[in-house]
């Protein structure tokens, strides 16, 4: 089991500081939220800031996925705007993050659908995503970039099931895996959370993990919630998975280090026995 954190979780942080930190407090890897701050995706001379974080990545034995969830890196009045339902900026930010992980030799793209607008039906709000999913897995079948679609509470594609009938909808495509988010199963999904784990086996190519309580999209860490971790993890060894565990905490910068540092261990305190 690889446990990595993300660096949204590192807000107050510069990315090579952050990087240093979990490195050496023993992370096997990293989700780098591409930022204004953390490798912005429209900064001048991006492709030699990839070339050197690649290389520190490296020689830090860390791994790395890379995440597009920046609250305001496409507006700044606006959280999360434009979605995949508006226009063609979030596509462009996603085909920018697809080159981002290609050149960082990244496991895998993360991203999610985000909240159509108000009044938009859903027949041409599954049109307007099945669209835009199209553009971006076909440039990441160009790079030999795999992509995690994420299921986010509140948003169009919320579930397990909204995400395979999306899957279903662009023909099933091999770029096309699950980035899953441990903490939204407990908050939404109607299955306990090992049988969620079990049930995202086939397509998983990347995790996030965190503990959440029903009902309530916070994430928490772990102890504070209501998920019995031990069987998750497990459930994630017996399905075969062998990508990162990252940790997302993004409200917990101000505390990163000792978050960070709590969060390893309560993990490899409940990683299961045998589970390599």
């Amino acid at each position: 089991m690889r446990f990595g954190y993300g660096t949204n979780g590192f807000d107050n942080h510069r990315l090579d500081d952050a990087l240093t930190v979990l490195a050496d407090l023993g992370y096997d890897g990293v989700a780098i939220t591409l930022d204004h701050h953390h490798l912005d995706p429209f900064a001048p001379g991006l492709a030699a800031e990839v070339a050197r974080v690649a290389a520190r990545l490296d020689r830090l034995g860390l791994d790395r996925v890379v995440e597009t969830g920046a609250r305001y890196l496409l507006n700044p009045w606006r959280k999360h705007r434009p979605t995949l339902f508006e226009d063609g900026r979030r596509v462009d930010l996603l085909k920018r993050a697809v080159a981002v992980a290609a050149d960082l030799g990244a496991e895998a793209m993360s991203f999610w659908s985000g909240v159509p607008p108000q009044g938009m039906g859903d027949d041409e709000a599954w049109r307007r995503l099945q669209d835009a999913c199209a553009e971006v897995v076909e440039e990441a079948g160009r790079r030999g970039v795999r992509l995690g679609f994420e299921p986010e509470p509140g948003m169009f594609v919320d579930t397990l099931e909204r995400y395979l009938e999306l899957r279903a909808r662009l023909g099933g495509p091999e770029e096309f895996g699950l980035t899953l988010d441990i903490g939204h199963c407990r908050c939404l999904e109607p299955r306990p959370v090992p049988e969620c784990v079990r049930a995202a086996a086939p397509y998983l190519v990347n995790v996030q993990i965190e503990d959440m309580r029903r009902g309530v999209h916070e994430h928490l860490e772990f102890g504070e919630g209501e998920i019995e971790f031990g069987p998750v993890l497990a459930a994630l060894s017996d399905g075969g998975y062998g990508g990162l565990v990252s940790v997302e905490l993004p409200r917990h910068s101000h505390a990163a280090v000792d978050v960070a540092r709590r969060s390893l261990a309560f993990l490899r305190a409940h990683t299961p026995a045998g589970v390599p």
